[in-house]
């Protein structure tokens, strides 16, 4: 299996950026479709743990569409084969309160229908 596999990194390196355009502009139609449309699909928020596509595209629809701007500090993607890789993102985030750092971490598989994100967390760091 190769790790890190050029080509794949850039299939990832691609899509990500419209992941976080979809994230702060709360375009909730593309950020459902970029996860697994499954029951088994996972995100661990800050606040909320959510179970499968539904849960996940209730939350999107539900929360406020404000303050969704953020700062990428550090990128990392890590591809293994051709099929599976993680994308992790450490960013600031201006708040009222200050600076607010957090980090956010996706596991995405290739499908039949394209890369999914199955798994995703965010937790901010206090």
């Amino acid at each position: 299996m190769q790790i890190n596999d050029p080509a794949i990194v850039a299939e990832l390196a691609e899509l990500y950026p419209l992941y976080e355009e979809a994230l702060v502009t709360n375009d909730v139609e593309t950020l459902t479709r970029m996860f697994w449309s499954s029951p088994y699909a996972i995100r661990l928020g800050a606040g909320e743990n959510l179970y499968g596509v539904d849960e996940i595209e209730a939350f999107r629809k539900s929360r406020p569409a404000v303050n969704l701007a953020r700062q990428p500090i550090r990128l990392e993607i890590v591809t293994f084969g051709k099929d599976f890789g993680s994308v992790t993102l450490e960013f600031e985030r201006s708040t009222a309160t200050g600076i607010v750092r957090g980090r956010q971490s996706q596991v995405w598989v290739r499908l039949p229908e394209g890369w999914r994100i199955v798994s995703a967390h965010v937790s901010i760091l206090r």
